[in-house]
């Protein structure tokens, strides 16, 4: 931990890396202003879910908590598997159905067990809780929790540290915990008017929906191939920043996702998710909110559910 979140669970030793901060001169000049990347690509887990959900396992752990419970088929079950390990914690991961095979093996290479219920995360998330309640387990929910939030909150005081001041922050939202995070993190360090431009795909975006009733509204369903954005209802804490903090909802399609990702491995040599990509599709074709904006600082959330083969069978299907 550094200076900007001092009590906020200081004596903890941090399961995440601080990672890098660096302009980017392809998004630079696709952009026309500055571009800055937060790398949390480079987490040992691939993605920001560490911050938050080390620090949530840590918290469970240092309360005498034994047996840590996690709903997720992908990036958050993942983290909760890596945190448990380095803790020597028992960790049981529920996912649903459409986890593909290779993300289960990922998670169970932790040594966490993977267990599989329903046919949807949702379905997952409420077993998932249940199981928890009846076996005095810890449940570490994706997104939904104070204390993933305030984990997550400390990419912003890394920024701060690094003495970069963004004139805008781009990012992408799922379930909300990134973005809550994030703002966290700006009100923590007095950054309380820096507009965040909250990106989400077409088959997924339930924040936008929010926004625009004025009231959380739930998905019939997810249609995106950034499938890690696929939550049908976002965190209400979400929802409720909306009214407290200048964030613009951004929509792209699958189609500008999966190009970003693939122009961002040619830029950068560096894979990510189309759900990282979705954020990164606003620099390529120069979404408006950030056309004036200098710099601008891209939350590079990155993703472990990304390989080669994946990413040429998504450009062959969306580009």
């Amino acid at each position: 931990m550094n200076k900007h979140s001092e009590g906020k669970g200081s004596e903890m030793n941090p399961l995440h890396t601080s990672t890098p901060i660096f302009e980017s001169l392809p998004l630079t000049n696709a952009l026309g202003v500055s571009v800055f990347l937060k790398m949390e690509a480079f987490q040992p887990v691939g993605s920001f879910k560490i911050r938050g959900i080390g620090y949530a396992c840590q918290a469970h752990h240092e309360k005498g908590a034994k047996h840590l419970i996690a709903s997720s088929g992908g990036n958050a079950g993942y983290a909760v598997a890596y945190a448990g390990r380095m803790l020597g914690m028992k960790v049981s991961v529920f996912v649903p159905e459409s986890t593909p095979a290779w993300m289960r093996e990922i998670i169970r290479r932790e040594g966490a067990e993977v267990i599989e219920y329903g046919v949807s995360w949702d379905d997952a998330h409420a077993h998932a809780s249940e199981v928890a309640r009846r076996e005095d387990a810890a449940y570490v929910p994706p997104f939904d929790d104070p204390l993933i939030w305030t984990g997550h909150a400390s990419m912003i005081d890394e920024v701060a540290d690094a003495g970069l001041s963004p004139e805008a922050i781009v990012l992408a939202v799922g379930g909300g915990g990134l973005l809550c995070g994030v703002l966290e993190g700006l009100h923590r360090v007095g950054w309380n008017q820096i507009p965040v431009l909250a990106v989400e795909t077409e088959g997924a975006a339930s924040f936008a929906g929010s926004v625009k009733a004025g009231r959380l509204i739930t998905l019939d369903r997810i249609t995106t191939v950034a499938t890690t954005l696929g939550a049908r209802t976002v965190a209400e804490e979400a929802l409720s920043w909306s009214h407290k903090h200048p964030i613009v909802p951004w929509i792209v399609s699958d189609r500008d996702a999966v190009d970003a990702c693939v122009r961002f491995a040619d830029d950068h040599r560096i894979l990510v998710e189309p759900a990282c990509g979705a954020a990164l599709s606003t620099i390529y074709n120069r979404a408006e909110p950030l056309r004036k904006k200098n710099p601008v600082l891209v939350i590079v959330c990155g993703g472990a559910g990304v390989n080669l083969a994946l990413l040429g069978q998504w450009a062959q299907q969306y580009i």
